[in-house]
């Protein structure tokens, strides 16, 4: 298979120029995105990038560590599994993933009705995400969201915190204490989170504890018209 020449080869000493060389070919920004969240492993990232290849996957992920972008490392315990997570500075393609977003999302061609990852919405929150400075706080809330793209997966768990100062939200792997739950397929909590729809009116949330408290997740993460996403 021949390489494509960087832009780099062809003496454009353009940064963004660069960038592309180390993250434009298809489908590498798609498998940052999914690792921005925390580290996953290959078969993990294979559920999760719906419609990319193991060998496409395997080249990819080669690339982003090959450039210091990601790095591969083994778990610790039985299994011993290998993990991809990225790196400091691999991290800071959050911002970028954010910008694009907001971007494209004023495309005629956006597939607004098309389906999200469980971290995919998640980091839309994270980009929507503002203080709550009119309610005591901190207030926490426990999410859990069923990717609808695939059948029979177990939700991925979140957990979000809202103060006067910020609004925070991490997947977790350990549930930890929260005045509120919510449990929700992607595209409920995308219709809601993106969509506007109040909860109320999706009856296939299930919120349990402070139903104020998941309101409040509510106000604080999803898309105004102020927002510009």
């Amino acid at each position: 298979m021949v390489s494509r020449r960087s832009y780099g080869s062809y003496n454009d000493g353009c940064a963004a120029a660069h960038a592309l060389d180390l993250i434009g070919e298809r489908w590498t920004m798609i498998v940052v995105r999914e690792l921005l969240l925390g580290p996953k492993r290959f078969a993990d990232l294979q559920r999760d990038v719906l419609g990319i290849g193991p060998g496409i996957l395997t080249r990819r992920l080669h690339e982003l560590t090959t450039h210091g972008v990601a790095v591969r490392r083994r778990l610790p315990g039985p299994g011993r599994a290998d993990v991809y997570e990225l790196t400091t500075w691999g991290r800071q393609l959050e911002v970028v993933n954010s910008t694009l977003s907001a971007w494209a999302v004023q495309s005629p061609s956006m597939p607004f009705d098309a389906d999200m990852s469980p971290d995919t919405l998640v980091l839309a929150m994270r980009t929507h995400a503002r203080p709550v400075p009119n309610h005591p706080g901190p207030r926490a809330v426990s999410l859990a969201l069923t990717d609808s793209r695939q059948e029979n997966l177990s939700p991925v768990h979140y957990h979000a915190v809202m103060t006067a100062d910020a609004t925070v939200i991490h997947r977790v792997t350990e549930l930890g204490r929260a005045d509120a739950a919510i449990a929700a397929s992607t595209r409920e909590w995308k219709d809601c989170i993106i969509g506007g729809t109040p909860l109320t009116r999706l009856p296939g949330i299930s919120v349990t504890g402070d139903r104020s408290t998941a309101e409040l997740l509510v106000t604080a993460t999803s898309l105004r018209s102020d927002d510009g996403v």
